[in-house]
């Protein structure tokens, strides 16, 4: 389930509303975001299905005017190292200027008959930062067939600090509108940094 919105109260309920142990998740986001105004937000809850078990997950994305605020909340069963149920929640402040890449991936049944406007069923909202970038290698080769020499490898590096999967199936409608609705301001905002 997803939640979007441009203001600070408007924040605190949504974080609320998700019921994903709210005052932890509210207390880490506000302090992130001190006392800038808030210029957009998503909040989204994932639960997945790790063997036995249910893990639940909540990201809370913000836009102020300078910066992107990105918070992580999990829960963990007890294990070795808590002999209680714990959460780990983190936030991370990024500035407008440094977001390097703001990839919408859009999912549509039937494109031959897609009407504008019309909601995708899916979507992927993927940012880029510079704090995390993935190597894929693999061994170079050249066109000749019994070349048995080496010449090393070649690969390419991508940008994938976040990436938030969104599905009107599992989410609803209205989260995949309010992700498109963050994307599209999250995209304004670092084009009129770049300015």
């Amino acid at each position: 389930m997803a939640k979007t919105g441009t203001t600070t109260k408007g924040l605190r309920a949504a974080i609320e509303r998700s019921g994903y142990y709210p005052a932890l998740v509210a207390e880490a986001v506000e302090a992130a975001v001190g006392g800038e105004p808030v210029s957009s937000y998503l909040v989204h809850q994932e639960t997945t299905f790790d063997s036995n078990e249910v893990r639940r997950h909540v990201t809370v994305l913000v836009l102020t005017g300078n910066r992107f605020i990105v918070s992580h909340t999990d829960e963990q069963a007890a294990d070795a190292t808590s002999p209680a149920p714990y959460a780990t929640t983190s936030t991370e402040s990024v500035k407008l200027d440094r977001i390097s890449s703001v990839v919408v991936s859009r999912v549509v049944a039937n494109p031959e008959k897609y009407v504008p406007g019309t909601l995708p069923r899916e979507v992927v909202l993927t940012i880029g930062w510079g704090a995390v970038s993935r190597i894929d290698l693999e061994p170079a080769a050249c066109g000749d067939p019994n070349c048995d020499a080496d010449h090393g490898y070649t690969g390419s590096t991508t940008a994938d600090d976040l990436s938030l999967r969104v599905s009107e199936a599992g989410d609803g409608p209205d989260a995949v509108r309010q992700t498109l609705a963050f994307a599209q301001a999250l995209s304004e905002a670092t084009a009129a940094a770049d300015r």
